[in-house]
């Protein structure tokens, strides 16, 4: 063309020349199907061509959970949190007694732990999950309320579980909830069961049938059915106490006259002191009737020692009024949950024991505000109590230990033990006393000191008498302690606190409460290293034992 047809506007017929390209038309190098018809119309969400995606390996065959994955590799692993020297591992003594058995399973990691031998008959299509759950639950629960710690109600529900032959069990145990998980394989939906604790009552007779039930349940030589584990445990609930209301009134009086001795009191001191503890047994009775709670309970039962101490001295009767008050205290300090809330925190159930310490908290508060009104207005009206007397103890090793001796026995009778652990808790404290004696008023040695290693032996004995005799440790340690309580450091605290001095007050609290700990910590020690130096529990003296028993 020439330069003057260029410049001239194109026809309608250019217009359409097909050499000439619409906007719409498909660019060159993009394939379209030759096929008749429209053209295949794509979707928004396929992949263009040439995209290659990861093909997704097959299904890997079923296996456990346990097992290492396929696609795992060594040597691509992250960095682990492993010390150079290697992480011990946690050795499983096969015959020891089942306690310490369930409890170094509960410590070993889930992957560790070796398959169940269930020891029990079951029927031929497997036991029956949610039975076999109910009555481990309904155990815990038995075993939570009448005191026991934490780690041992976990270790005697694993124990059950275990028994009947269910792996994969993961129990939990907080202060008022106890909860229980089996997952029967890797894809089948895990079983949970929970029960919550509502009462507790201290009766260590209850505490020592249960332990025998569960003992029997992990003999391979005694076949219990569900159905027999059921009838016992409805017996065991139904069980009647040992003793009668008077004799649990009787044995706080002279627990109370007891106490009172071992702090430099007289025969008049020992009558008085046992008289104010009835007095307010009764009336701890009588509040828990109405339905009031432990707090006030244990405020109206300090009152009654508090005001015969404090008449003693507006009388100026030639006595040691702070003996009196002394005693009626000793009956009334929280020593079984202030060892079991120590333990479970040394064990590591952190929430449990810190719910166990505040429940003591409110129980010394409660005694702290009986006393403290009553000393109050003691010396508002002209009673002359002497803080300085705690100073002046009389020391008669003699007579002193037959008191802590009376004082564990009568301790027992109160926490309900079977009439024939009662002698060998009075053994016990007598030892316990002789120990904190010989090492502070004739060695010179801080209380504390020697209250944790008298404590120490008590918990040391008591695991050694439990496991001859395969039953729980609490009721040979727990009334052992009795002689060991800080009763006077804490009524001295609360009249000085009384007396405007609070500082001195504050001084022998704090007293009262290192020595409270020394025995708690003093009582897990011992039995820890009774755990981990002493053997006693084979099969062979489990099975003499049982005949001695009569099983």
């Amino acid at each position: 063309m020439s330069e003057a047809e260029d410049r001239k506007p194109r026809s309608d017929e250019a217009r359409y020349d097909p050499e000439i390209t619409s906007e719409f038309a498909i660019p060159e190098g993009i394939e379209v199907s030759e096929g008749g018809g429209e053209p295949e119309t794509t979707s928004e969400f396929v992949l263009p061509k040439g995209l290659e995606t990861p093909q997704s390996p097959g299904a890997e065959p079923e296996g456990s959970a346990f097992s290492t994955p396929s696609v795992y590799s060594a040597n691509e692993a992250p960095t682990a949190f492993t010390p150079a020297t290697g992480v011990p591992l946690v050795s499983l003594v096969k015959d020891a007694p089942w306690q310490d058995r369930m409890r170094t399973m509960l410590r070993m990691p889930v992957a560790e732990r070796p398959a169940p031998e269930p020891v029990q008959r079951v029927e031929e299509e497997g036991p029956a999950v949610p039975r076999v759950l109910d009555l481990t639950l309904r155990i815990g629960e038995l075993l939570l309320a009448g005191g026991e710690g934490a780690e041992d109600v976990e270790a005697a529900m694993f124990a059950v579980c275990r028994s009947y032959g269910l792996d994969r069990c993961e129990p939990n145990v907080t202060f008022t909830l106890l909860s229980i998980s089996h997952q029967p394989s890797l894809v089948d939906d895990p079983v949970t069961a929970s029960r919550t604790v509502r009462r507790r009552g201290t009766d260590y007779t209850r505490l020592a049938a249960v332990f025998r039930l569960v003992d029997d349940l992990t003999d391979p030589e005694t076949h219990v059915s569900l159905e027999e584990a059921y009838r016992r445990l409805a017996e065991i609930r139904r069980n009647r106490h040992p003793y009668p209301g008077w004799a649990l009134t009787l044995a706080s009086g002279l627990l109370a006259g007891a106490a009172s001795v071992l702090v430099g009191g007289d025969l008049i001191v020992f009558f008085a002191a046992a008289v104010g503890a009835m007095l307010g047994d009764r009336l701890a009775w009588l509040c828990a009737g109405r339905g009031l709670p432990e707090f006030y309970q244990f405020t109206v039962a300090a009152m009654p020692p508090a005001m015969i101490g404090v008449a003693f001295a507006l009388a100026h009767v030639d006595v040691k009024a702070s003996a009196v008050v002394t005693g009626g205290l000793f009956a009334l300090l929280p020593g079984r949950a202030l060892v079991a809330g120590v333990q479970d925190g040394l064990t590591g159930f952190y929430i449990t024991a810190a719910a166990r310490l505040l429940e003591v908290l409110y129980f010394f508060v409660g005694i702290v505000a009986g006393v403290l009104v009553v000393l109050y207005f003691g010396v508002k009206v002209g009673g002359k109590l002497n803080p300085d007397a705690a100073l002046v103890i009389n020391e008669r090793p003699l007579i002193q230990i037959a008191a802590s001796m009376l004082l564990s026995l009568t301790f027992a009778v109160l926490l309900q033990q079977e009439r024939s652990t009662v002698l060998w808790v009075a053994l016990n404290g007598g030892v316990a006393w002789t120990v904190y004696g010989a090492m502070h008023y004739v060695a010179d040695i801080s209380p504390v000191a020697s209250t944790a290693v008298a404590a120490g032996l008590v918990g040391l004995f008591g695991q050694l008498l439990s496991r001859y005799r395969f039953a729980s440790a609490l009721p040979y340690t727990t009334a052992a302690i009795g002689p060991l309580l800080p009763g006077s450091a804490t009524y001295f605290g609360l009249l000085n606190m009384a007396q405007n001095e609070v500082n001195k007050g504050l001084v022998s609290l704090a007293n009262a409460a290192s020595l409270a700990m020394a025995i708690a910590i003093g009582v897990n020690l011992g039995s820890e290293v009774f755990r981990l130096f002493l053997r006693v529990g084979s099969p062979g003296k489990r099975r003499a034992a049982k005949r001695t028993r009569g099983f």
